[in-house]
């Protein structure tokens, strides 16, 4: 069993479109015509595609509309209204920018706000599930912001701001995976408090609930080799932060060189996040594993 691809691409590309949102918003780079609109194609694109993914996902796609209503209690609907309010913001900038040559700034501003609101509010959905200790606590949006910061500082030529928040996410990243492996162990749930039987005395389970599979263990329970987790992380790591930051700090007189070795950052980043987006999920330990035996 492994977590669905439609998730992993849905928080990956969104965080990078909506990084690379942000910093046009706040005019860097800070582009008009032609050039402007390479860079909101991109940033537009990466977003859509992930948010598109995102519906794939779902067990009604076409009643997706129906998750607007819930904002008042809903990461989910704010994750939907934060994510519209900055791509028409941030479309209405682009026309300014694109076809005008004016850069507005209270209304890139705005857009930008919005643009890391959608991640922040996407980092909420995982954040507020008590049922996921690793996923439960702090780190979690810290993680998902930095990324996208990261990835979106990249793909806008910031060189000074991406090795800044390269190093940041990286941190981050280490001290997520610090405290997320133990982070089920102190949550003090174990079989007895999974059954409700522990006031009774020792619980060990004597057979599964079932021999078959259900949708719990098909989108809960994922279980990951502790050497194989360790690969992951080391090759997420290097190709997320270390090779990016090596080749941003490269010395290079060629700007056609720089460019191509800044395409390559963006590249490796990219891979190195879907790597961390996929052990985030596959290692979730849902505590209703410990109910299945798989923990």
């Amino acid at each position: 069993m492994h977590p669905a691809p439609s998730v992993i691409v849905f928080t990956t590309l969104s965080g990078l479109g909506f990084g690379l949102l942000f910093f046009l918003g706040l005019g860097l780079p800070n582009v008009t015509g032609w050039v402007a609109f390479t860079f909101f194609v991109i940033g537009f694109g990466l977003s859509v595609a992930g948010l598109l993914a995102s519906t794939f996902h779902l067990g009604r796609p076409e009643r997706a509309i129906k998750a607007f209503t819930q904002w008042r209690s809903s990461w989910l609907s704010r994750e939907g209204w934060c994510a519209v309010a900055a791509l028409i913001l941030m479309g209405l900038y682009a026309i300014g920018a694109i076809f005008f040559d004016q850069r507005w700034g209270l209304l890139g501003f705005v857009g930008a706000l919005f643009s890391i609101l959608t991640v922040f509010t996407t980092s909420m959905i995982y954040t507020q599930l008590k049922s996921i200790p690793r996923w439960n606590m702090n780190l979690t949006p810290a993680m998902f912001l930095s990324f996208s910061l990261a990835g979106g500082a990249l793909l806008a030529g910031q060189t000074a701001l991406a090795l800044i928040s390269l190093l940041i996410a990286a941190l981050v990243q280490i001290l997520y995976w610090r405290q997320g492996d133990q982070a089920l162990a102190r949550s003090g749930t174990n079989i007895g408090t999974a059954t409700g039987l522990g006031d009774r005395g020792s619980v060990r389970a004597f057979e599964p609930p079932h021999t078959g599979t259900n949708y719990l263990l098909r989108e809960f329970v994922h279980v990951v080799g502790r050497k194989h987790a360790e690969k992951l992380r080391i090759i997420a790591f290097s190709l997320g932060f270390f090779i990016p930051v090596v080749l941003l700090i490269m010395p290079v007189n060629s700007v056609a060189t720089k460019h191509f070795l800044a395409a390559v950052a963006v590249l490796s980043h990219l891979a190195g996040v879907a790597t961390s987006r996929w052990l985030f999920f596959a290692q979730a330990e849902h505590v209703v594993g410990i109910y299945y035996g798989k923990r």
